[in-house]
């Protein structure tokens, strides 16, 4: 079985007890909220990686304020012709705050709305893991950056 790394950054931006968001499409053509980040570039730090991922998925400017921690997880995957791959993401999750920009939707990517959701809406939206995980380690901010395991939504 073949093996594949993902390194991404992620940003939780709150504001106004307000979460921003970016609807991801997945390759089946689901559509559930994630946090605004994605995939590193080969030779990019993950701060820089961040900033430029939001900018792309939701017209903001941000500037990381603080490292929440670091989350990994890990599945196997269909692939072509009935082969299989074993995935990990490794998801390093910043908190950020919005210092430019305007909000609009991504265009010919991984995205295609965002928006700002009210935290107590959160709970009810169709999302994936990776926002309960980043609004885990906003709240909770353990000294280590790591959430025990296993925990909800993973």
């Amino acid at each position: 079985m073949r093996e594949q790394l993902r390194v991404a950054a992620y940003a939780v931006c709150v504001r106004e007890e307000r979460l921003l968001l970016a609807r991801w499409i997945s390759r089946d053509g689901l559509r559930r909220w994630t946090l605004p980040g994605g995939g590193m570039e080969h030779g990019e730090d993950p701060y820089d990686t961040v900033v430029r991922e939001v900018a792309e998925e939701t017209g903001y400017t941000v500037e990381p304020t603080t490292l929440l921690g670091i989350d990994t997880a890990r599945r196997q995957d269909p692939r072509r012709l009935g082969t299989r791959v074993d995935f990990q993401a490794l998801r390093i999750v910043y908190e950020a705050r919005v210092t430019g920009g305007d909000l609009r939707h991504e265009t010919g990517g991984s995205t295609d709305m965002a928006a700002w959701y009210p935290l107590a809406e959160v709970p009810d939206l169709d999302r994936v893991g990776l926002v309960d995980v980043g609004l885990r380690l906003w709240r909770e901010r353990p000294r280590s950056g790591h959430l025990p395991v296993p925990y909800p939504g993973r």
